[in-house]
């Protein structure tokens, strides 16, 4: 599944990996192909430096050979690996087969399953959050609040419970199920099949204003925007007034189905550029004309959790004056990480370039400062830690000090009040009165 070129992939190390490899861009000035591969020789390359390499040798011949327990070569160099790419970025990480499998699964937006989501629990068991609609779970009579306590008969693995639930098309396994009311537990026979995991919900708020939440860049991402908005249409008797685009809590993923969702709104522009130490590998991303709202405005609703592609998609509206952003300040990730595949199957994701709003400015450790901001209420957690800026080792940001005192990062906004929020100022920008909103602040101006 896994392409023969390198990736570029765009998510931050804070949430599980999500939806990372490479779909053809719709407009680039420049293809992404293998050209691009970061080991590819430079005028830049200089020798290997042969005396570090006899010191490696003689530090893993004496741990091979003297270290208290027997380690195999395969451990050794896979432990040595990780350690050269440890003291990078903490998004620079080397995969195994089975990660690298489940990153490409996650890119694509399907995998081969039961299509349940469930939630680890303290004793060695899976709680079943909710079954998909339609999915071999759910036809097998699964509900939410499940307990799975054995997978085939053996226990659920604390470390690997889902990937044990995973599997090929057309395969059976068998769940060890214990339901409230029901006295004793029981089996449950399900055959796997190919789950395609859908990244966008589209809802219409009140007449003329709908909502797409979007909760990562997959593959099919900017397909099934576009669906999203010919149904909202749909619903409003072929135009929409304006559009809330809830990027809350969205980690990102494919460089380009961020690029292709702001083409579908954007007439022409640059949307986003990356730039890295291999000149060649610099990519400008522009805009086609035509626009599926046909000029309705845009509210881009995000929090701290919002990152990376996410904020590729954001800056990009705000830079181009398409849209207002409502919410708290971003997650700060501006590097792309290319992928690059091992013959093993193995891989290593590696920070190879930064990238660039359409105004110049690098959001790396500083985020997206909103137009309107969205506080945080009593209910909801509020950690100030959450962005890129408190990573150890985070590549450092040309701004990131204008961000240090800000009083709106690693806010994560929850619930229904910040979409209020966001509607609100969707039908000022509309030319629709509307009562002031108690969840919203003008960002604070500094003094002249």
């Amino acid at each position: 599944m896994r392409r023969s070129l390198i990736a570029v992939v765009l998510a931050f190390a804070m949430v599980p990996l999500a939806a990372q490899t490479t779909a053809p861009a719709q407009k680039q000035d420049k293809d992404i192909s293998a050209s691009d591969d970061p080991t590819a020789a430079t005028s830049e390359s200089k020798a290997v430096p042969l005396d570090e390499i006899r010191r490696f040798v003689t530090t893993y011949e004496a741990v091979k050979n003297a270290y208290v327990e027997p380690k195999t070569d395969t451990q050794l160099m896979h432990s040595a690996v990780r350690g050269l790419l440890l003291d990078l970025d903490p998004h620079s990480v080397y995969f195994d087969h089975d990660d690298a499998e489940r990153f490409d699964e996650d890119a694509e937006g399907q995998y081969e399953g039961l299509g349940i989501q469930v939630q680890q629990q303290p004793n060695a068991t899976l709680k079943i959050v909710a079954p998909m609609d339609g999915s071999p779970a759910q036809k097998a009579g699964l509900k939410s609040g499940d307990i799975i306590t054995a997978i085939d008969g053996k226990p659920v693995d604390n470390d690997n419970g889902n990937r044990q639930l995973r599997g090929k098309a057309g395969t059976p396994v068998r769940l060890t199920i214990r339901r409230k009311a029901v006295a004793k537990a029981f089996d449950v026979k399900v055959t796997r099949a190919k789950i395609v995991v859908p990244s966008v919900e589209a809802k219409l708020l009140e007449p003329g204003f709908g909502a797409v939440r979007v909760s990562g860049f997959q593959a099919n991402t900017a397909v099934e925007f576009e669906q999203a908005i010919a149904k909202l249409k749909q619903q409003s008797a072929g135009k929409l007034r304006g559009l809330v685009i809830d990027l809350r809590s969205n980690p990102g993923g494919l460089l380009n189905a961020a690029v292709q969702m702001a083409d579908d709104v954007v007439n022409a522009g640059t949307i986003v550029s990356t730039r890295g130490r291999q000149k060649d590998g610099d990519t400008v991303y522009t805009a086609n004309r035509g626009d599926l709202l046909d000029g309705a405005p845009i509210v881009v609703l995000v929090d701290a959790g919002s990152a990376s592609a996410s904020e590729v998609l954001a800056g990009a509206l705000k830079d181009l004056k398409r849209a207002r952003i409502v919410g708290s300040r971003t997650f700060g990730k501006g590097s792309v990480q290319s992928l690059l595949p091992l013959d093993n199957g193995d891989a290593v994701k590696l920070t190879t370039a930064r990238y660039y709003t359409p105004s110049g400015k690098s959001i790396q450790g500083v985020g997206i400062k909103p137009d309107v901001i969205v506080r945080a209420d009593g209910k909801q957690a509020s950690a100030g830690d959450y962005r890129e800026s408190a990573l150890p080792g985070h590549l450092r940001g040309d701004d990131e000090g204008a961000a240090a005192d800000d009083d709106t990062g690693g806010e994560v906004l929850d619930g229904q009040a910040p979409l209020n929020a966001a509607l609100a100022e969707l039908k000022r920008m509309a030319g629709v009165t509307v009562a002031p909103h108690a969840a919203t602040t003008a960002p604070k101006r500094k003094a002249q």
